[in-house]
C-alpha cells in the first residue's frame, strides 16, 4: 500500500501590496481568512477594502476560503463593509494575468464571503480587484524612459521617503502659452488599484503615435500624479497614509510632517496656478463598490463649471461603460470650509483657487453596461477614452 503525504497549504504576504489578517485552519482544505483592514490615526474609520495574498501547495485540492472580519466604519458611520455579495475576488497563477472567480457565496448573517475552488497550479494569487503596485508603475515608466513628450519629476517624499512623482505630457516643441492644462490624480486611496490601470491607459494613449494623441499633445499639457500614496500601495494599505491620515480628506489641514503627500501635491498645483498658469480641468480618480459618478462644484461654481461637468458626464455615458444616468453630483463646496481637516482635494482646490476640480468614482462590482465585472483591459481602454473625452469637453467649453 502506497501512502502519499500531502504538503500543507500555505498562505503568503511577503510581496509588495500584499495584505491578509489572521488565517484560521478549519481543515486541510478549509480556511477562515480575516481581511486585515486599516484604521486612521484616531483608531476610527476602519475599512477592510483590500486583501491580496498567495496560496502555495494547493494544486488539485478543492479549497474553501471564508473571507471574514469585513465590518468596519466609513466616515464615522459604523457597520459598513466594502466586500459585499456583489464584489468578486480575482485570481492569478502568475501575478500578472487576472480573472474573476466564477462564483462566490455570501453569508449575510456572518458578513462573510466564501470561495470554493480547485487550483490548477501549485501557486495562486488572490486579491479583491486586480492589483497595481509601485513595481507596475516603475515598469511602465521604464518603457517610456526616453520618450520626448514625457517629463518625470520627483516633487517630494512620502512619510516613508518614497518619491512622489509628477508626470508631464505635452509636445515641448509647441509653446505652452495657449495650451489647455489638465491635471489627473490616481491612487489617493491605496486599495483603489483600478484607478492606476485607468491612469496607465491614459498615459499609454497620450504617448502613442495615434493622430488624436499627437493633436492633444500639441494643444494640451497633461499633469499626472500617477501614485498619490506609494507607501500605502507598498504595504497593502486601504486609504490612509503611514501616519493614519486619509489623503483625500485632509486637504485643508496642511501638515508637511504628518501628511507630506498632501503638502507636496498641493504645493505643486498651487505653485502652477500662482505662477499664472490656469488649470482648465482637474480630475481625481477613485473606485467604489456599486456605482459610477462624477462630483464637482456645481452649485458653488460658475455656470461654466456646471456646463463643463454636464458635458463631461454626457460624453462619458455616451462613449464608455461609465453608467451615471442622473448626471454629475454637487460635491457640496461652500464659501467656507465645512469641517476643518475634512476637505477633499476637489473641495480645497475650488475653495482656495476656484479650480474646476472633479472626483470620479468607478464601480468594482458588475457594470450595468458591460454586463459583467470590469477587467484590467476595460480600465486601460477607459483611460485612453477618458483623455479624448476630457479634451473634447474642454474644447466645447
Amino acid at each position: 500500500m502506497l501512502t502519499l503525504l500531502l504538503l500543507a497549504v500555505t498562505f503568503h504576504t511577503d510581496f509588495e501590496g500584499a495584505s491578509l489578517g489572521k488565517v484560521e485552519i478549519l481543515s486541510d482544505t478549509h480556511f477562515r481568512c480575516a481581511v486585515k483592514g486599516e484604521a486612521d490615526h484616531d483608531g476610527r474609520n476602519r475599512q477592510a477594502n483590500w486583501y491580496y495574498f498567495r496560496i502555495d501547495g494547493a494544486t488539485g485540492r478543492k479549497l474553501t476560503i471564508d473571507l471574514v472580519d469585513l465590518v468596519g466604519e466609513y466616515n464615522y458611520r459604523t457597520g459598513t463593509h466594502a466586500v459585499t455579495r456583489h464584489t468578486r475576488p480575482v485570481y492569478s497563477y502568475d501575478g500578472t494575468e487576472w480573472k474573476h472567480f466564477d462564483n462566490a457565496e455570501w453569508d449575510d448573517r456572518a458578513i462573510a464571503l466564501r470561495l470554493q475552488f480547485t487550483p490548477d497550479k501549485d501557486r495562486m494569487w488572490i486579491a479583491h480587484i486586480p492589483p497595481y503596485t509601485n513595481q507596475n508603475l516603475a515598469k511602465l515608466l521604464r518603457s517610456f524612459h526616453s520618450h520626448p513628450h514625457l517629463k518625470r519629476e520627483t516633487r517630494g517624499k512620502t512619510v516613508e521617503s518614497r518619491d512622489i512623482l509628477l508626470l508631464t505630457v505635452t509636445n515641448p516643441k509647441v509653446s505652452d502659452e495657449k495650451k489647455r492644462v489638465v491635471w489627473l490624480m490616481a491612487r489617493q486611496h491605496s486599495w483603489e488599484a483600478g484607478t492606476s490601470w485607468v491612469a496607465e491607459g491614459a498615459l499609454r494613449f497620450l504617448l502613442s503615435s495615434e493622430p488624436q494623441a499627437v493633436r492633444i499633445r500639441d494643444d494640451f499639457v497633461f499633469k499626472i500624479f500617477p501614485m498619490a500614496d506609494p507607501d500605502g500601495v507598498a504595504r497593502g494599505g486601504v486609504r490612509f497614509n503611514a501616519n493614519g491620515y486619509d489623503l483625500n480628506r485632509n486637504w485643508d489641514a496642511v501638515d508637511p510632517r504628518r501628511m507630506p503627500e498632501i503638502a507636496v501635491q498641493r504645493k505643486a498645483i498651487f505653485d502652477s496656478v500662482d505662477s499664472g498658469r490656469r488649470i482648465d480641468f482637474f480630475l481625481t480618480l477613485h473606485n467604489t463598490e456599486s456605482e459610477d459618478y462624477i462630483a464637482g462644484p456645481l452649485s458653488a461654481g460658475s455656470p461654466g463649471v456646471r456646463k463643463l461637468a454636464e458635458r463631461f458626464s454626457t460624453l462619458l455615458n455616451e462613449l464608455t461603460a461609465f453608467h451615471s444616468p442622473k448626471g454629475p453630483r454637487d460635491s457640496g463646496q461652500t464659501t467656507t470650509p465645512a469641517m476643518k481637516g475634512r476637505m477633499m482635494v476637489t473641495q480645497a482646490l475650488f475653495y482656495e483657487r476656484q479650480i474646476p476640480a472633479f472626483l470620479m468614482e468607478l464601480m468594482v462590482e458588475r457594470s450595468p453596461k458591460l454586463r459583467r465585472l470590469p477587467t484590467i483591459e476595460d480600465r486601460l481602454e477607459f483611460g485612453a477614452t477618458l483623455v479624448k473625452i476630457i479634451s473634447t469637453a474642454i474644447a466645447d467649453r
